[in-house]
């Protein structure tokens, strides 16, 4: 059905980011929320158990959660497309979305006749699919206030399918219910004053009826909190603040920032959920706030129950880079690290490093070599009136900043995109105002000089094997444009991931060689890829979607969602 009059397109499209001295500020959204239905009698109503979720991972036709399965792996038990026959994969549908202005998502499927997908986009833009026909069945925008500002664009990655419903975050710190069979809102939760600098871009998770969710706008000095919502009735279950209140000086953990603004892992077999937590505030005058600024810059476990924290691992003390540790976990169960049968927790961040943790206690096993280069890294950074200046890295958009791995359980490796850039920074004391920016210092992406031994490659596809750290193969990337995504496996050994230069990639996982290649065009792909089969077509897809985000050199912006098939 042509979206060309769809209100809910029309409302996205009207609603615009624009990059102001204190971020990107919204403008042009809707009064209200808008819902368009266009032929929903064709969603089949089936609502989504607990067993679903609990079994989507091994089931090959639905991919019902951001990772694909709550260990987060982004693997696909589908055996269709292989590594003998990648090469004749093929383009179903280049179908464009309407609106576009982030693209960073990832899509949900849920198994049925037809199967349906769930795709999110910014500014707060969701669909209802028909992927085997590319024909959209419902649109929703969110009326996102237009006082909302934002570090680093409205994203929007992904949203989360329970019950009858399907949720979403919104920029302005909220969640929101609609029904997924209609598109019609159920109920909205804010979980914050956005007025103070707090939004929300990243895909919830839920479990057993309980929804999972952050905190985004450690650039705007607020205080990181993660909280549990009845997917029900929308109320609070708990709530904890992420920062400690022993371990910090003084005031400073009132603008402590330490975030977790993207996706928990959920391991509903222990209770624990896993949490990548970012920066502290100020960015990158420390002097403020003295110590380690713990329970920042790393992974944070929780009881999932009761928001009790069981342990923290950092990757960066008394962080002054940037350095969020922002990738969701990997959770392995029943490996053998260091002599011992255990559960293991993979961390890659902005340092470029994976870390294995043991998932009960947090203890350090591994860290691997470097994903990426690590040049002038955690020197100290000049005052701004030094003038002084100093190109380091991992910069400060990582390494790994938030895009999602995937682990291949067959061949014992996990696959990550890095940025391999150096830029520039200088701190400097800042008076805090709320809702305004908070970084105590300049970020530089433009630097006069370049680190000695800089290999002039901007981006890497790193594989590891994290049990030992050891680097399995790694495929560099050239471009002006950073590179964004996230990656996925197959039970067949493939590794899909987009690159910056519009290619999507099927790798052979086992030894880096590229098999596929599919030219989207100019466009960066920055969304992440999900595959599912459909025993009505008997045939494999794979699905992802095109267009440029992120704060710098984002590249062009796109609408289009490809999807691509082979048949048994």
């Amino acid at each position: 059905m042509s979206i060309d009059d769809d209100r809910a397109v029309k409302a996205a499209q009207d609603t615009v980011v624009r990059e102001t001295d204190n971020g990107y500020r919204v403008l042009g959204a809707p009064e209200k929320s808008v819902t368009h239905q266009h032929n929903i009698d064709r969603i089949p109503e089936v609502d989504v158990t607990q067993e679903m979720l609990n079994e989507t991972a091994e089931n090959p036709e639905s991919w019902l959660m951001y990772g694909g399965g709550y260990e987060q792996h982004r693997y696909t038990t589908c055996d269709v497309i292989t590594k003998d026959n990648v090469a004749d994969l093929e383009l179903e549908h280049d179908m464009s979305v309407g609106a576009g202005s982030s693209m960073e998502g990832t899509p949900l499927i849920v198994p049925g006749d037809p199967p349906i997908m769930y795709q999110s986009n910014g500014p707060n833009h969701i669909k209802a699919i028909d992927p085997r026909e590319a024909e959209v069945l419902w649109s929703y925008t969110y009326a996102v206030p237009n006082d909302v500002v934002l570090c680093c664009d409205d994203n929007n990655r992904g949203p989360a399918v329970f019950g009858d419903k399907v949720f979403m975050t919104t920029l302005d710190s909220g969640v929101v219910a609609l029904d997924r069979y209609t598109g019609e809102e159920e109920w909205y939760h804010s979980t914050e004053d956005h007025e103070r600098g707090y939004s929300a871009t990243w895909a919830p998770m839920i479990y057993d009826g309980t929804l999972f969710t952050g905190s985004a706008g450690g650039e705007y000095g607020v205080r990181g909190f993660h909280t549990a919502i009845d997917t029900e009735s929308g109320d609070e279950k708990w709530r904890i603040n992420v920062s400690p209140e022993t371990e910090w000086v003084g005031d400073s953990i009132e603008q402590s920032s330490c975030t977790n603004w993207m996706t928990a892992t959920v391991d509903h077999e222990n209770g624990r959920l896993y949490m990548p937590i970012g920066n502290p505030g100020p960015d990158f005058d420390g002097s403020v706030r003295p110590g380690p600024n713990r329970n920042s810059a790393g992974t944070l476990c929780l009881d999932m129950e009761t928001g009790e924290e069981l342990w923290f691992h950092q990757e960066s003390a008394h962080d002054i880079w940037d350095y969020d540790s922002a990738m969701p976990r990997i959770l392995i169960r029943d490996v053998e690290v260091r002599g011992k049968t255990r559960d293991v927790v993979v961390s890659v961040g902005k340092t470029a490093w994976l870390y294995t943790m043991d998932a009960e206690t947090g203890e350090l096993l591994v860290r691997s070599e470097p994903g990426a280069q690590q040049l002038n890294m955690f020197r100290m950074i000049p005052h701004i009136d030094e003038g002084r200046r100093l190109p380091f890295m991992p910069g400060g958009m990582g390494g790994n900043d938030w895009q999602p791995g995937c682990y291949n359980p067959e061949l014992g490796l996990t696959y990550h995109k890095l940025h391999n850039s150096f830029q520039e920074a200088w701190w400097r004391f800042e008076e805090f105002e709320p809702g305004k920016k908070y970084w105590g210092g300049i970020l530089e992406d433009e630097t006069e000089a370049v680190p000695d031994e800089y290999n002039g490659h901007i981006s890497v596809i790193t594989a590891f094997d994290p049990l030992t750290g050891e680097t399995a193969w790694q495929d560099w990337i050239d471009s002006d444009v950073y590179l964004w995504g996230g990656t996925m496996a197959t039970k067949t050994g493939l590794m899909f991931a987009g690159t910056q230069n519009g290619n999507l990639v099927g790798y052979d996982g086992e030894s880096g060689e590229r098999l596929w290649e599919f030219d989207a065009g100019d466009a960066p792909i920055s969304g992440d890829p999900i595959s599912w089969y459909d025993p009505g077509t008997e045939k494999q897809y794979l699905a992802i979607q095109v267009g440029g985000s992120g704060w710098l050199r984002r590249g062009e912006r796109d609408d289009r969602l490809l999807v691509f098939s082979m048949e048994e």
